[in-house]
């Protein structure tokens, strides 16, 4: 019986543990960014979310330019052409 509380005591201590090193982490992260730091543009552009909630929020990365872009559509443009 009392190694059941040691071991549940072990596992509050562990869980206190860890959630310190998580705040601690937090907040050193959030006194680190610097006062002439600079948002990516795509920081600026919002972020798209997932229609269900359960997927990733992602960046609207607008800002990439496609370079095969003039070569897809020419091929794009003959292919229909045949077809």
């Amino acid at each position: 019986m009392a190694n059941n509380w040691m071991v549940y005591a072990g596992i509050a201590v562990g869980i206190a543990a860890i959630a310190g090193i998580v705040v601690y982490g937090t907040s050193n992260q959030q006194n680190y960014v610097q006062d002439d730091a600079i948002l990516a543009p795509a920081a600026t552009q919002g972020s798209i979310t997932s229609e269900s909630g359960l997927g990733a929020e992602l960046n609207k990365e607008r800002w990439h330019e496609d370079p095969f872009g003039d070569l897809a559509k020419e091929v794009r443009e003959k292919y229909e052409a045949e077809n």
